[in-house]
């Protein structure tokens, strides 16, 4: 049975007045976008680059423990803000009526390895288009893990927590891989030589990538090569795990729902906000955490209005929640640890067949 069966449906008279009620929120927030805002994402991108620069230079006294410690911290922090606050909202075109040309999204170009142009279409498009819709939605399980029951169980998956664990050390990889499809072309649904120009673009970014941070950079530092080299690595791993685990927690833990192709069809902006609200949640953090994140501890109203302004979000989800509350619908939100724990336990427990499960 379908998991949308787990949410309250709502007749088409319920789902057109939700429809409403939240593009009159979108609305709302649209007019009032102004100087505030231009304001907050400019503060961000002064404050990145004066954390990397930081973390740069603590790495030049790397012979000092504390320093070396210390610039990992600044640039991991520094990685994350550029991901998630800058890269990630200015490519979903949340600050394009500025008409800056550095924060407009269709010229800018992000730090992460998958190149804008491929992110855009398998994030922006496919899976804001189809959240949690099987088959066309590649974030559900990213096509390593088994992450609903509607996915057929195969033994395969008895490694679900395994390539998770370094799903999560690796996501910038992931995130590269994505638009590959790397997992379609070992199953033959498509050859390689089809994603000849994504290969093209991916390889050349990432070598520009390795060059800088594994060789350009630690060689500045002369003698203290290697500990710089270890320094960013460091920092990148670190960055990963977070922003891992920001992503797990506003799409795998409990309460967050899958759709079928076929429930989708016709779907009108009122179901299409219905999925969005039972297919994502949020987590509860503190201001700084909610800044590294880029606001994805607000990620139901990230996938309701994507191209608002993140920053925006936590004033957006008092009114959303309300409208949860009017209409029965479940609000997923909860402390991060729970959230990420949540979602783990939904890791180990679809590893098992179905029949294996009955005591769970």
């Amino acid at each position: 049975m379908p998991t949308v069966q787990q949410s309250p449906r709502l007749t088409p008279e319920q789902l057109a007045s939700l429809g409403r009620e939240l593009d009159e929120i979108r609305a709302d927030v649209l007019a009032r976008l102004g100087a505030s805002d231009a304001s907050y994402i400019r503060r961000s991108v002064r404050l990145q680059a004066r954390l990397e620069l930081c973390g740069r230079a603590l790495f030049f006294l790397g012979s000092l423990p504390p320093a070396w410690a210390a610039g990992v911290v600044c640039l991991a922090i520094a990685r994350l803000l550029n991901t998630n606050e800058i890269g990630h909202n200015v490519l979903h075109g949340q600050y394009d009526w500025m008409r800056d040309p550095a924060l407009d999204s269709t010229t800018y170009e992000w730090s992460e390895l998958p190149t804008s142009k491929d992110w855009q279409h398998s994030h922006n498009f496919m899976h804001h288009t189809y959240t949690n819709v099987l088959g066309r939605d590649r974030d559900v399980g990213f096509g390593i893990i088994r992450m609903s029951e509607d996915q057929k169980w195969h033994p395969y998956y008895l490694g679900n927590p395994v390539y998770a664990g370094l799903l999560m050390l690796f996501i910038d990889w992931g995130f590269a891989l994505h638009d590959l499809e790397v997992d379609r072309i070992v199953k033959g649904e498509c050859k390689l030589s089809e994603k000849r120009d994504v290969l093209g673009r991916m390889t050349r970014k990432i070598s520009r990538h390795l060059l800088r941070e594994y060789l350009l950079h630690p060689a500045l530092t002369g003698s203290l090569f290697l500990r710089t080299l270890a320094g960013n690595a460091c920092a990148n791993l670190l960055h990963n795990l977070c922003n891992s685990s920001f992503i797990f927690c506003g799409h795998f833990p409990d309460g967050a729902v899958a759709f079928t192709e076929e429930e989708t069809r016709n779907e009108t902006q009122g179901h299409w906000y219905y999925r969005q609200l039972v297919g994502s949640a949020n987590f509860t953090a503190s201001r700084f955490v909610q800044h590294i994140s880029g606001h994805l501890s607000h990620q139901i109203e990230h996938h309701l209005f994507p191209d608002l302004p993140a920053c925006r979000y936590p004033e957006i989800a008092v009114r959303v929640r309300a409208v949860c509350e009017k209409y029965g619908i479940p609000y997923n939100t909860g402390p991060l640890h729970r959230q990420l724990g949540s979602a783990w336990r939904k890791l180990v427990k679809l590893a098992l067949p179905p029949a294996k499960r009955s005591s769970y």
